[in-house]
């Protein structure tokens, strides 16, 4: 085969080939999923680093050393940063609140404030990694937990909270 045969042969297929695929590959990108499988979303990793420098940063401007770590819808840890000056203790702190709001998918000061009122609901809270206390925030698109991000070392877990919520508000654009 020569050469010049070989170039007009693959630009004769291109030719041919390059109309059908603009015709079919815009159906199949839209092709439903099976009834039996899950389509879910994930955060990136960049995604995930972002909103935890964005805690320790909130809480770091407001005089706090914090801890923060982002945990994928299954819990399993995606990123971490311990601020400045945070304790050795607030990498386990961060970790189980961030592991409880994405395993319960809703924020784990909603689940501090129904834990006193349930002895059942509360004895859950002595398996391992889970935390009934404010600092855990549930990452959401729509209805869909992809995630969650705990923080941990301010004096207060409402302020935890306060700084987790800070992480996601940054960005909340690009969670769809």
């Amino acid at each position: 085969m020569t050469r010049a045969f070989a170039t007009k042969s693959c630009a004769l297929v291109a030719t041919i080939a390059a109309p059908l695929l603009l015709t079919i590959l815009p159906a199949w990108s839209q092709a439903k999923p099976a009834p039996d499988v899950m389509v879910t979303h994930r955060l990136s990793a960049p995604l995930a680093s972002e909103i935890a420098a964005e805690v320790v940063a909130a809480c770091a401007r407001q005089g706090y050393a914090e801890t923060a770590v982002v945990v994928d819808a299954d819990g399993l840890q995606q990123a971490l940063l311990r601020g400045d000056g945070a304790g050795a203790h607030t990498l386990d702190s961060a970790n189980n609140k961030a592991y409880t709001a994405a395993t319960f998918k809703t924020d784990t000061s909603k689940l501090a404030e129904r834990a006193p009122k349930s002895p059942e609901f509360a004895a859950l809270f002595t398996l391992p990694h889970l935390i009934a206390a404010g600092g855990g925030v549930a990452i959401k698109i729509g209805d869909e937990t992809v995630g969650a991000v705990g923080a941990a070392g301010a004096p207060g877990f409402n302020l935890d909270e306060g700084c987790a919520q800070a992480g996601i508000a940054k960005v909340r654009d690009r969670l769809k």
